[in-house]
């Protein structure tokens, strides 16, 4: 039935990608960069661009074979079907939007934006299924997976090189431009970006229309949690310095970001990067529009594949009982745990300034300089993740000022836990 109900959604926003295509398309201001060789063979020879779209999806499909070789599986086998049906859709897509003909650019560029945005949730749609992907996507794929590329970069050389040859296509056969315009670029950078805002701003729904595979597969529902204490702490604070003390003082076992990406398996992770800029999000955010993810499953990008990797092991951690977690977004990835305590450290900015002196040896203005930018990468690598702002008292069952000493905070902590109404936690404590 799960599978039935997959095949259904990813159907459904496969109509709409074409639907959105078209859109674009009709807008006259370009088309979108996998579209854009298609679109110009159209003009010139008495095939439609859904059938020319399918041509080109077959032979990325021999090109994958070529590529993975033994690799290739039956699941690749599926992209033939897929293609045939997406050309047909922007066939009928296109005659159903046969009335839109626009004269004036302001227009267009609504025609244009209107597009986009349906084909992100068409995109969206179809990554929410997660059962197949389009040839496009799944070249790039078989690229990144056989030579080790990044996606992101891959993609976006993908594009421009569909793009080129588009326009190139489009001198030798008519004499001028036409196919690859300002239309294009804009689908290039902002198809992606919609299909993961909706994705980001919907992330409940996979659990809510799968939840029953889900439980099947992974037996998380069957598992009992531990008891764990989850802090959250601005930077100089000293956040990892009191999750240890605390940790030594209950006996538990305690993690921080280098023990979470052993237990997850992510240390090392080249293709990512991780230790230098997974928390760069204003960095990131340019990645988000270079990092075409359309009719791309979410969690094959490499840096949420990192991210799911951990909160993974977030949970094994918790299952297991009596640990300490310091940051990870902990507290929203173990937030339906009824027997976690979630901490947020903080401290006045001087009390900070003068600790980050001290430990790293930094002058008063390098460290204010260190305090600033490393608060503003939590925050957007915690709001990246959870939709939520990093260090909001009501995302916490706590929030504790550490300039009044390690002692008031481990008291603070002791009654928090007493509180919270837990079937043995005393015990475990005592």
């Amino acid at each position: 039935m799960e599978k039935l109900k997959r095949y259904i959604i990813f159907i459904i926003g496969l109509f709409i990608s074409s639907f959105g295509v078209s859109m674009v398309t009709k807008a006259d201001l370009g088309t979108s960069p996998i579209s854009s060789v298609p679109y110009v063979l159209s003009l010139r020879f008495p095939f439609s661009l859904g059938e020319f779209t399918i041509l080109l999806s077959l032979l990325l499909i021999v090109l994958q074979l070529a590529i993975l070789r033994k690799n290739f599986k039956l699941e690749h086998v599926l992209q033939i079907p897929v293609s045939i049906a997406f050309g047909y859709f922007i066939d009928f897509s296109m005659m159903l939007l046969g009335f839109v003909e626009p004269n004036i650019y302001a227009m267009k560029l609504a025609y244009l934006l209107i597009g986009c945005v349906i084909l992100g949730i068409g995109v969206y749609a179809e990554m929410l299924a997660n059962v197949v992907m389009l040839p496009g996507e799944s070249f790039v794929r078989a690229v990144v997976h056989t030579w080790k590329t990044d996606f992101g970069i891959t993609k976006v050389v993908f594009d421009v090189s569909i793009s080129v040859t588009a326009a190139i296509l489009s001198f030798a056969l008519l004499g001028k431009l036409s196919g690859v315009r300002e239309g294009t670029v804009v689908a290039a950078l902002f198809v992606g970006f919609i299909a993961r805002f909706i994705s980001r701003r919907l992330a409940f729904l996979p659990q809510k229309l799968f939840r029953q595979g889900q439980a099947a597969a992974g037996g998380k529902e069957a598992a009992q949690p531990g008891i764990c204490i989850l802090i959250g702490r601005q930077y100089g604070s000293g956040g990892r310095e009191i999750g240890m003390r605390l940790a030594e003082k209950y006996g538990f076992r305690f993690y921080d970001k280098e023990t979470i990406q052993t237990s997850a398996g992510t240390t090392g992770c080249g293709f990512v990067g991780l230790s230098e800029s997974e928390e760069i999000l204003p960095r990131g955010k340019v990645r988000d529009l270079l990092n075409q993810v359309y009719a791309f499953p979410e969690n094959d990008s490499p840096k949420d594949n990192v991210f799911a990797a951990e909160a993974a092991a977030i949970e094994k951690i918790a299952a297991a009982g009596n640990a300490v977690i310091v940051g990870r977004c902990a507290d929203y990835v173990l937030l339906d745990n009824a027997k976690c305590l979630s901490v947020f450290l903080f401290a006045p900015t001087k009390h900070r300034i003068e600790r980050v002196m001290k430990t790293e040896g930094l002058s008063k203005e390098a460290a204010a300089k260190r305090l600033r930018q490393m608060d503003r990468q939590r925050a957007e690598h915690y709001r990246y993740y959870t939709n939520q702002i990093w260090g909001m008292a009501a995302n916490y069952h706590i929030c504790i000022d550490t300039s009044f000493g390690l002692a008031r905070v481990e008291k603070i902590v002791d009654e928090a836990l007493g509180y919270l109404g837990q079937d043995g936690i005393q015990a475990s404590l005592s």
